[in-house]
């Protein structure tokens, strides 16, 4: 499949996603400056969120919209507050995507409502991404995939049973080209928590594409991912986590996520095919192996003993497997150390 020009799959280096999330601070200045530090690592695409405090929520603090887990990196909030926090203007949409296409990325959001698709429609999405906590929103899954462009969905926290809903609707509706992304959500995420062998498993049990949306700090799980045929990585993106912001704790800094294109498609280089014997590049390596040495001055006639006959490099003479065959045979005319044996010298 492909996001725009971007082939997607196996056989393609994977698709490294930053994500700006909240990290803009509520400056449109550093929003772009976000645009242009992720189009420098080289990543691949770019994206935003879409929707406002009243889609998401409504205006209280006590009960359960009050924010109270005491190991919640927003504790003490309520979630409206939170996401006016977060949220990113609709009017800074189109200069972030223009700034993003300038530099050779692939802009894309995730709605969270019918208006915010809507709104993004007006903007020529190339694709579309439901979060985790909506992938059991049947009706936003429709409406995105009504739109016919691709469609990622991260699956944390659902059920096989769920995420068979999920993609059925998304399918019914017209999605022709969809990624799961394996996802735990919670932030940060450990290694522990990832399971990243649940990847191959959801390529096999819903016959799409799959990669990861990944939590966890630093690049080895999602390197890893890229072993199991994660053909998607995505990671939270800022400029410094010391500046702050809502997702500024578990974001890639700058010189990270260039590590993490590079070490992401190396692994899926690494990957190759099943295969034995030397490669066309290790074809003059071969000239290194143990092999058998005379390692003494023989006259004719003298048999080879293990104190004249040695296994050394290089690999110019017989193969180590015949030193019990020629252990007492005599040599048929002298023979000067360092020369590799062959089968003429014993007649």
């Amino acid at each position: 499949m492909k996001i725009k020009d971007r082939n997607i799959g196996l056989g393609h280096a994977p698709f490294v996603i930053a994500e700006m999330s909240g990290n803009h601070n509520q400056s449109l200045e550093r929003a772009l400056e976000i645009v242009e530090a992720a189009a420098r690592t080289g990543a691949h695409g770019l994206k935003i969120q879409t929707y406002t405090p009243d889609t998401m929520t409504l205006d209280i603090d006590e009960r359960e919209f009050h924010i109270s887990d005491p190991n919640s990196l927003w504790a003490g909030t309520s979630l409206y507050k939170l996401y006016g926090e977060a949220y990113t203007p609709w009017e800074w949409h189109a200069p972030i995507f223009q700034r993003a296409r300038e530099l050779g990325m692939i802009p894309f959001s995730t709605p969270f409502d019918d208006t915010a698709v809507d709104f993004l429609e007006t903007l020529d999405m190339d694709c579309y991404k439901i979060a985790s906590f909506e992938n059991t929103d049947l009706p936003l899954i429709r409406r995105v995939a009504a739109t016919g462009k691709p469609v990622i969905i991260s699956t944390g926290m659902a059920t096989v049973a769920e995420l068979d809903e999920t993609v059925r609707a998304a399918r019914e509706a017209g999605c022709r080209d969809l990624i799961l992304l394996k996802c735990t959500s919670t932030y940060p995420a450990t290694a522990a928590n990832t399971n990243i062998l649940t990847i191959p498993h959801l390529r096999e049990l819903f016959g799409c594409e799959v990669g990861l949306s990944d939590h966890t700090m630093g690049v080895g799980v999602s390197v890893a991912s890229v072993a199991l045929g994660a053909s998607v990585v995505e990671k939270h993106f800022t400029l410094s986590r010391a500046d702050g912001g809502v997702d500024s704790t578990f974001s890639m800094e700058p010189a990270e996520m260039a590590q993490l294109v590079v070490e992401t498609e190396r692994a899926w280089q690494a990957l190759g095919h099943v295969a034995y014997g030397p490669t066309a590049a290790e074809m003059k390596s071969l000239q290194f192996r143990r092999s058998l040495y005379v390692s003494q001055d023989i006259k004719a006639g003298e048999k080879l003993t293990k104190e004249n006959l040695r296994a050394i490099r290089p690999g110019l003479g017989l193969p180590t497997k015949f030193m019990d065959v020629f252990l007492g045979k005599c040599v048929t005319s002298d023979v000067p150390r360092g020369t590799p044996l062959s089968w003429d010298l014993i007649g």
